[in-house]
């Protein structure tokens, strides 16, 4: 596969995990990463970047929070912590190989599907400030495992502005004002 050091809005697709009612009142700054996920989904929609979520046993954790569903073209309900193992892979659109990943928890379902996508040769980015754990250690352990494996830590904001590309982009003032 073809790997670049730039995020491509036109290669992107952002993958949105198990941020869900149930979970998210457990995660250490959880306000503050669903707020990231949200203003990213935003964004995303804007520039008409595909947007697919995973919810983990939705029977016991619930549905994930409405402010999220309402972006996404598809859910994957998943038993597996690695949504990869749900058939997430065949969700991603082909023309698609730069996976932006969102969401809960860092060190479990999010850590497990990054490193499956990278095994599966995906160009895999994880926006730090859009993740979160229960305990910061997870998090923080997990992001550094995540980095050696391959992936591209970033920050949303450093995201929204890679995918602009230019002052020129017409949805340049919107995304500018949910950056701000």
């Amino acid at each position: 596969m073809n790997t670049s050091n730039q995020i491509h809005p036109e290669t992107s697709i952002l993958i949105l995990i198990d941020l869900q009612g149930r979970l998210m009142p457990a995660i250490d700054q959880g306000e503050a990463v669903l707020k990231q996920c949200i203003r990213t989904a935003q964004i995303a929609q804007l520039l008409k970047i595909p947007i697919i979520a995973t919810e983990q046993s939705p029977k016991s954790l619930g549905a994930n929070i409405e402010s999220i569903r309402i972006f996404c073209s598809k859910t994957i309900h998943k038993e597996h912590f690695n949504a990869c193992a749900d058939g997430l892979i065949q969700s991603i659109p082909s023309n698609r190989q730069q996976c932006i990943l969102m969401g809960c928890e860092t060190h479990v379902c999010l850590m497990q599907t990054a490193l499956k996508l990278i095994d599966e040769g995906y160009d895999v980015s994880i926006v730090v400030d859009g993740v979160g754990s229960r305990r910061p250690l997870d998090k923080q352990i997990a992001l550094e495992r995540l980095q050696i494996a391959g992936a591209r830590l970033i920050t949303g904001e450093m995201l929204g502005f890679e995918w602009l590309k230019t002052a020129q982009n017409p949805a340049f003032k919107e995304v500018l004002a949910l950056l701000k």
